[in-house]
């Protein structure tokens, strides 16, 4: 009878106290098999943890309506509603990854950025100042990167077929104008600024962000540093010039300021060095600069730059059109800079970047025909006397800026904001006998935009934005869309593409043109692969790049160039590559960089669409750099190369037409460099001076090279553009006071 009645009993409370099972398989957004997922019902402690194919399985006691909870790192926890009964449940989940920097691909797609770690530092102020044929030049430094030509008459960036004024130079958001020293005739003039300035860089050779705008090819987009470590101070001394300036730290840490002075005359190294041209007047340059730095509550900076500059040069050469007589060529500049901006949170998840910029710039031009006595010449050819002119140049800039930023989701953000520039030029141009012209060009552009970053997942991301634009010049409103996007092929790797519009104002010395006249216009495309690690960066690109609109120009127009339509078009296509080790040999960092361009168009007074004068097919680059710690010495060599460039004699026939009378391509493009740093201070302990010897030599091996060739007026004469001397030689001292840049100076890229 007991027998019988515990046997009742025990199927009578078994519902109550048998377990139910549970198990399913957890899945990413991809229904790939997650592992090590935990698994569990909330506030108990019965769960599991998924195996290699994504299974999990466990009992619980616990009945009625109950939360099941999924959480791995890297993906959204989830939560999911279930109702336990008698029965077994099975429940199959998926996950969606986490979108964080660390994970997330990156929308590269026609850039190289240098500040944000995630992205890898391609050109950093290091190594802008240890390429040899950089010369401590910050855009010549880039010519060592892909999608550059080798441009040494001119100044400024040739980027993908396009002209100079095509790229332009931003420093915390704010266009500079006259980011070089003005133009001196088939020389180019180097950049105004110190690399050191700057702690991030981003190179775009084309597709750029809709935040810029008015540069059909690139942007070179420049961040200037925060707070100094400490309070530090330098002195320079070379065979060039001296310099020096001090970093003021305040104790709490939150604040700087700092000024430098610089002083360079080529007297010594043109004595020692002969050139080409007879320089009556050495280039001479005075600059003062002055910054300070304010860290808000907020973590955001309030940052000032600014400086004056004043440089004059002048040098004979022999005049073309005629045998005996000389063109004197002389400038005085003076240019102001100021810059100031502000970068701050400012609540609820919202950022603002704002900045003022204003410049001014005088060029004071005279050409002047000489005899064989260096005495001005006058006579009755009247294309001799034309020669004999003055020309001033007055300008005016400024600019104000407002981006506001706000973050979403994630990583996802949207940004927006507005552009005000304003321009004021003004050039009077005296003749030899006295007549005078002036001409003065003001323009108000306004442009806003809008820019979207979309994180679909960690693999897969968008940036979509467009600008908007009214120049006074063009009375005309423009409006170009951009889009760029990337998806993570494999560890380190990613493909990405770009497409955008992009506009430009005529150019200054076109100016005034024809009523009518509409922004040249160009459409890029570009395919992109990437795979980057901390010690390897591999790139290559594939573009097009379709002008339209560009400006042609008509000489018989008021006995001047001027912009007298927009019929002009072309394209611009190639294939670029970009690889950089700094691991495979020990204390060894190298790269390579390749171009290939094909690129025509129909501007200015071209008769037909040919390619341009100042564009090669082939160009390559190689940077190598070893830092030997036994000597305290670091050795960096770079070569560049690149085939020949078409040069033309263009000029109008019997019927006013413009067409080709003379054409070539000039020889192929070779020069090495060469420098070497000593650093006698490391390994001294305390030591309260850093030290840096520097040794250069551009094209060591004095290597002819060929820019191009100008003509006579009539033709019968033509002569090669050169650098003004085979090789030049640099010897320098830097100094340091009160902080050890031992790092720094063997490369923190190592």
């Amino acid at each position: 009878m007991k027998t019988a009645l515990s046997i009742i009993f025990f199927f009578h409370f078994l519902p109550l106290t048998a377990q139910i099972s549970i198990s399913g398989h957890v899945t990413d957004n991809k229904n790939k098999a997650l592992r090590g997922v935990s698994v569990a019902l909330k506030n108990t402690y019965d769960g599991a943890t998924t195996d290699s194919t994504g299974h999990y399985s466990f009992s619980t006691d616990e009945k009625g309506e109950q939360q099941l909870e999924a959480t791995i790192s890297g993906y959204y926890a989830i939560s999911q509603k279930i109702v336990l009964g008698p029965t077994p449940v099975t429940l199959n989940l998926s996950m969606k990854e986490q979108i964080t920097e660390l994970k997330a691909v990156v929308i590269s797609a026609g850039s190289f950025e240098a500040s944000d770690k995630n992205k890898g530092a391609v050109l950093s102020d290091i190594d802008i100042v240890t390429t040899p044929s950089a010369n401590g030049d910050v855009t010549s430094a880039f010519k060592s990167l892909p999608g550059t030509q080798q441009v040494g008459e001119s100044e400024g960036l040739f980027v993908r077929g396009g002209t100079a004024t095509e790229s332009k130079i931003f420093m915390d958001g704010n266009l500079v104008n006259n980011f070089f020293y003005s133009s001196t005739p088939g020389i180019a003039t180097r950049g105004r600024f110190n690399p050191f300035l700057f702690k991030g860089t981003v190179f775009s050779t084309g597709g750029y962000s809709a935040l810029y705008g008015q540069a059909l090819s690139s942007a070179l987009i420049l961040e200037s540093k925060d707070l100094p470590e400490k309070t530090e101070a330098d002195l320079g001394i070379s065979v060039v010039g001296v310099g020096g300036g001090i970093q003021h730290l305040s104790k709490d840490k939150k604040s700087s300021w700092g000024v430098s002075v610089n002083y360079t005359n080529l007297w010594l190294a043109f004595n020692v060095i002969k050139q080409k041209q007879d320089f009556f007047q050495v280039p001479l340059a005075k600059q003062a600069d002055a910054n300070f730095r304010i860290k808000t509550k907020n973590g955001g900076f309030i940052k000032y730059y600014g400086y004056v500059s004043t440089n004059k040069t002048g040098f004979r050469s022999r005049d073309i059109d005629s045998a005996v007589l000389k063109d004197a060529f002389s400038i005085n500049n003076i240019n102001t800079y100021q810059n100031i901006s502000w970068k701050d949170r400012i609540g609820n998840g919202w950022k603002v970047n704002t900045g003022i910029s204003f410049s001014t710039n005088k060029d004071d031009i005279v050409n002047e025909m000489q005899d064989a006595d260096n005495r001005k010449f006058t006579g009755t050819n009247p294309l001799l006397n034309y020669k004999n002119f003055n020309l001033l140049n007055k300008a005016r800039y400024a600019q104000a800026r407002v981006v506001f930023e706000k973050k979403l989701f994630g990583l996802n953000a949207i940004r927006f904001g507005t552009d005000y520039f304003y321009s004021n030029e003004k050039s009077t141009y005296t003749l030899y006998d006295g007549t005078k012209f002036t001409q003065q060009v003001n323009d108000h552009l306004l442009a806003a935009f809008a820019e979207t970053d979309i994180y679909v997942t960690n693999n897969l991301a968008a940036k979509i934005g467009s600008r908007l634009e009214h120049s006074t010049i063009v009375d005309k409103w423009n409006i170009a869309p951009r889009i760029s996007l990337a998806y993570k092929v494999g560890a380190n790797s990613q493909a990405s593409f770009a497409y955008g519009i992009f506009y430009q104002n005529p150019e200054r010395k076109y100016l005034p043109g024809l009523a009518g006249l509409d922004y040249s216009r160009a459409s890029h495309y570009i395919f992109q692969y990437s795979k980057q690690t901390k010690d390897y960066t591999l790139r290559t690109e594939l573009f097009y790049k379709k002008y339209s609109n560009l400006y042609k120009t008509d000489s018989s127009i008021g006995g001047r160039e001027i912009a007298a339509n927009n019929n002009g078009y072309g394209d611009a296509k190639g294939i670029e590559f970009f690889w950089r080790d700094k691991k495979t040999i020990k204390n060894v960092d190298y790269w390579l960089s390749y171009s290939y361009l094909n690129t025509k168009r129909d501007f200015l007074n071209y008769p037909t669409a040919i390619q341009p004068s100042f564009a090669a097919t082939h160009t390559a680059a190689f940077v190598f750099k070893r830092f030997f710690l036994p000597l305290k010495t670091q050795f960096n060599l770079s070569y560049n190369f690149a085939t020949g460039r078409p040069y033309y004699r263009i000029a109008k026939n019997a019927n006013d037409k413009y067409v080709i009378t003379d054409a070539g391509k000039t020889i192929n493009y070779n020069s090495m460099s060469f420098s070497v740093n000593w650093l006698p201070n490391i390994g001294k302990k305390d030591a309260r001076t850093f030290t840096v010897w520097v040794l250069g030599v551009t094209n060591v091996l004095g290597q002819n090279i060929v820019y191009n060739y100008n003509y006579s007026y009539d033709g019968s004469r033509k002569e090669a553009v050169t650098p003004p001397s085979k090789r030049f030689v640099f010897i320098g001292c830097f100094l340091s006071f009160g902080i050890d840049r031992t790092q720094d100076a063997i490369n923190n890229n190592l």
